[in-house]
């Protein structure tokens, strides 16, 4: 019996496609579908976004603090030194203390100092200017003090009523030692910048218990 040539076998992966992949090959997955994407659950154990954060700033509990000094009980508190006028003298005799006190005046204006910065003192009689500004009574007299634009004349009995002022020119024109010497002290308390003393210098140098 002749032998009859084999058909040649026809596999099954020519065939065309199958309904099921071959082994060893991944499936095809149907691409996704445009459109919102729900949000990824979290991972348990790592919370919060997947992309790393930067770290937190320390907050003033986080950062150990040193034990230092202890504080003072109570702030510092700065103390300037009283300022220390400086002292000019002119003699002059009791009677010449009020006219001396007058051209030292005069001579404060015309180097350029403003009339309100001068006070001036006398310790025995007053100066005509104040006896005749007090004529019309103490409340505008010392209205005009306290506007401080012009030249300022008081007795020693009212100095503690005064205020400070740049110059202070004091005549001792009269009056007892202890008169002069409390007037002294408080016209050196309320010269700022200059003090300028006319009258005999011995009794100033005793007044003010220093030499001048």
């Amino acid at each position: 019996m002749p032998l009859i040539p084999e058909e040649p076998q026809i596999h099954e992966s020519a065939q065309g496609p199958r309904a099921t992949p071959a082994s060893g090959r991944a499936a095809q997955t149907p691409r996704p579908v445009p459109g919102p994407r729900p949000a990824a659950p979290s991972r348990p154990g790592r919370p919060g976004p997947l992309r790393p954060t930067p770290p937190a700033q320390r907050t003033p509990r986080d950062v150990a603090v040193k034990p230092g000094p202890p504080a003072p009980a109570g702030p510092a508190v700065a103390v300037s030194a009283p300022v220390t006028p400086q002292i000019q003298l002119i003699p002059a005799s009791a009677e010449g203390a009020s006219d001396a006190a007058e051209e030292a005046v005069d001579l404060l204006l015309d180097s350029g100092r403003a009339p309100g910065d001068v006070l001036v003192i006398t310790t025995g009689e007053l100066h005509p200017w104040a006896a005749h500004e007090l004529s019309f009574g103490e409340a505008p007299y010392w209205a005009q003090h306290d506007a401080g634009d012009d030249v300022f004349y008081t007795g020693a009995a009212a100095v503690e009523r005064a205020g400070a002022r740049p110059v202070v020119v004091v005549a001792v024109n009269g009056g007892s030692t202890t008169v002069a010497a409390t007037a002294l002290q408080l016209a050196r308390a309320r010269a700022a910048a200059l003090l300028i003393v006319c009258g005999d210098p011995q009794q100033i140098n005793a007044a003010l218990s220093a030499g001048v």
